[in-house]
């Protein structure tokens, strides 16, 4: 706590201090645990406690600019993602790739991305996702600014901000994208997508495809209560 309020107070010098002193308290209770597990035989406890102290070397030598980073102890899988907002620049978790039908918003394709991949290099596995699921690939792909580079040439992928060559029901398709917003948000909110109790990689996997799953099941019932709605006032105005 008091290296973060040194580090927005930008006293720097002081955030150092402190942080090798942190630093230095974890590495003497690293090597004391090394020495007591000498003595103790081999076991499931053992190889967890081994597995644990090796994260935290991992933790004490790691650089600035070091590659793998470890952001959680108890989940080292979480990857630092860029949001490129003034307001919260940065995300911690996993990826989750989304795909939606344009008119209704079904989701026809959702899976988490380990690693913190580029958009544009998931965006092949994801269309093969919906090829799976739905039975046919897509002919037409609608997406954001950040899948370009993708190296998609089997289906026709527009791009966000795409302003040349585009015919009126093209532009009404393009406009039509931003509506995958408030369905993610409503998957964060409703769905606990931005949570996931789940464990591990797999963990993320299963729980990405059961929120996509549920998004659907409550898209399904809310249409069925406005169909019990109409049936029930047109019974109304025929008992009048």
């Amino acid at each position: 706590m008091q290296i973060g309020r040194y580090a927005h107070a930008r006293q720097f010098k002081r955030m150092c201090k402190a942080l090798k002193k942190l630093k230095g308290y974890t590495g003497r209770v690293l090597r004391d645990i090394r020495r007591e597990l000498e003595e103790i035989p081999g076991g499931p406890f053992r190889e967890r406690v081994l597995d644990t102290l090796a994260l935290v070397g991992r933790l004490l030598h790691r650089g600035p600019k070091s590659p793998g980073k470890i952001y959680a102890l108890h989940e080292p899988e979480v990857g630092c993602i860029s949001k490129g907002r003034a307001r919260k620049r940065y995300d911690f978790g996993t990826k989750v790739s989304l795909a939606t039908t344009i008119d209704e918003g079904f989701v026809v394709g959702m899976r988490a991305l380990a690693g913190n991949p580029y958009d544009g290099q998931s965006l092949s596995e994801a269309l093969e996702q919906v090829a799976i699921l739905t039975g046919q690939t897509p002919e037409l792909v609608v997406v954001d600014r950040g899948y370009r580079g993708h190296g998609v040439s089997k289906t026709k992928v527009l791009i966000s901000g795409t302003r040349r060559g585009l015919t009126p029901k093209l532009k009404t398709l393009l406009r039509r994208r931003s509506a995958i917003e408030p369905e993610i948000g409503h998957m964060k909110t409703d769905g606990r997508l931005s949570h996931c109790p789940l464990k591990g990689t797999f963990g993320d996997a299963v729980f990405a495809v059961l929120c996509g799953c549920g998004h659907n099941i409550r898209k399904i019932l809310a249409h069925l209560r406005a169909l019990l709605t109409l049936i029930l006032a047109a019974f109304r105005v025929a008992v009048i």
